[in-house]
């Protein structure tokens, strides 16, 4: 029996590969009935490595039987397993083509969360500029799923297209979703960390006018680079994350906008009560 939590071992593995085999064996022989129960005695399970090598053992079939209407239907099947599998079936097998794998997530944003984000950020990376055309769509949807999960691996260019996040993030900055405040929060740190100076410059443009919901959202983000800042490790303090933020909370404290000399206050608060902390340890 396949194990019901954990990562899979070779027993595992060799016991599905019999099973897909004999899923296959009976598609090529018109025993669809039997392959879809095969299929779904499988699938449903709490098991995210189970439904993900499912999914992948099932897009290598070149046989007779119709899989992807079968796969189609599990992607609103009642089962959470089903769904994920069915997801996992139409990522592998259309791999290298990022079109259809995001056609596909617009079905699972909201059914198959946790998949999808592993899909999504996986995508952020491979095909940068197929996410870069659609994303923006999502983040200009009704449905707030879908508004943050655009955001989902975008930390994945943040080196190479600062830029482009930043300027994603600020058509969201107000949003009223908490799921999505979170998610800008998260993409904003992580690219402050790598591209520090044109993450400062933007969010001193976006304090200009904030009111106090994006006054908050911008320091929950800030606070987590000051304590990035005054962490003691190594690898964070030889790049130029440090010198910067030390300038800009520095100028930011003598700044002639309200909001902007209130943040460097903050964050020269909270830098100096951490590296007090530290000094003890």
């Amino acid at each position: 029996m396949i194990k019901e939590v954990g990562r899979l071992n070779i027993d595992d593995y060799k016991l599905m590969d019999s099973q897909v085999e004999k899923i296959f064996r009976n598609l090529d022989k018109g025993k669809e009935a039997l392959a879809i129960k095969q299929i779904t005695d499988m699938g449903n399970t709490a098991n995210y490595f189970v439904r993900e090598e499912l999914g992948k053992r099932l897009a290598v079939y070149t046989g007779k039987g119709n899989l992807d209407q079968i796969c189609g239907d599990l992607l609103t099947d009642f089962l959470y397993g089903l769904r994920a599998t069915g997801l996992f079936y139409f990522y592998y097998k259309y791999q290298d083509s990022p079109e259809h794998i995001i056609r596909t997530l617009e079905k699972t944003v909201e059914t198959v969360p946790w998949e999808s984000e592993t899909i999504c950020f996986e995508l952020w990376k491979r095909f940068p500029e197929a996410m870069r055309e659609h994303m923006p769509i999502w983040a200009e949807s009704e449905n707030e799923k879908k508004r943050a999960m655009s955001m989902h691996g975008m930390e994945n260019i943040a080196g190479k297209n600062p830029q482009f996040v930043l300027t994603f993030l600020s058509r969201l900055l107000d949003d009223d979703s908490e799921e999505v405040q979170k998610k800008i929060s998260h993409i904003l740190t992580q690219v402050g960390r790598v591209r520090p100076i044109q993450t400062y410059t933007n969010v001193r443009r976006w304090l200009l006018d904030a009111d106090d919901t994006r006054f908050n959202t911008i320091w929950q983000t800030l606070k987590k680079l000051a304590n990035i800042f005054t962490q003691k490790s190594k690898r964070e303090k030889g790049n130029d994350f440090m010198s910067i933020t030390k300038r800009v909370v520095g100028e930011w404290r003598a700044d002639s906008n309200p909001r902007v000399q209130s943040m460097g206050t903050k964050l020269s608060s909270v830098i100096h009560i951490r590296n007090k902390v530290n000094a003890k340890k």
